[in-house]
């Protein structure tokens, strides 16, 4: 069966961790990567680099879905401009979900996020658009997770949590249940 191609925008190391999952999901065949023009002609995993930025408009002449596959640590703007762009072009932006990764069929994940290896996503959570639910982060029951979050590794977001837009929650934090969290929460810290 043919497979759908889609284009990776940003080439770094949350790219690679993507590649990884789509290869895994085996879903998509992965057209290329775009990043800085600089980066054209290099390969990230064995794919190329094939343009920049400059050049969706063109390529979504012959690819219709595409990723942003930038991470987000400090800021989430980068991120939010390109999901934007790709949506203003006609982009799909899919879902990806590693196969080793665990939704529940009574929770909602949005168009354009990535849920890696080992995440957990349970009973009646959302999930918004373009957001990273990394590896063995749990999202539980009830949660919201706004768009454009990242949930870092090892992170958990307890039962009924609302996690606001924007947000980056660190490595191995864990939140308490029934919270509103905003911002920037460190690595390995209780938010309250």
């Amino acid at each position: 069966m043919k497979k759908d191609r889609i284009l990776l925008i940003g080439g770094g190391g949350h790219c690679k961790s993507v590649i990884d999952v789509i290869e895994q999901e085996n879903k998509f065949e992965i057209a290329g990567i775009i990043d800085v023009a600089e980066k054209i002609g290099t390969k990230v995993l064995g794919y190329k680099v094939i343009a920049s930025d400059d050049a969706l408009e063109q390529l979504f002449k012959d690819y219709k879905y595409a990723l942003v596959t930038v991470g987000q640590i400090r800021s989430n703007t980068l991120r939010i401009k390109l999901f934007d762009k790709l949506k203003s072009i006609g982009f799909t932006l899919p879902t990806i979900q590693s196969p080793l990764a665990y939704v529940s069929s009574h929770a909602s994940v949005a168009e354009g996020s990535v849920i890696m290896h080992h995440a957990l996503i349970n009973a009646d959570a959302k999930v918004g658009k373009n957001c990273i639910i990394n590896t063995k982060a749990l999202v539980e029951h009830d949660a919201q997770v706004e768009d454009h979050c990242h949930i870092s590794t090892g992170a958990i977001i307890n039962g009924g949590v609302v996690v606001k837009e924007g947000t980056f929650v660190g490595s191995q934090s864990t939140t308490k249940e029934y919270r509103e969290i905003n911002g920037f929460i460190k690595a390995g810290s209780i938010a309250k």
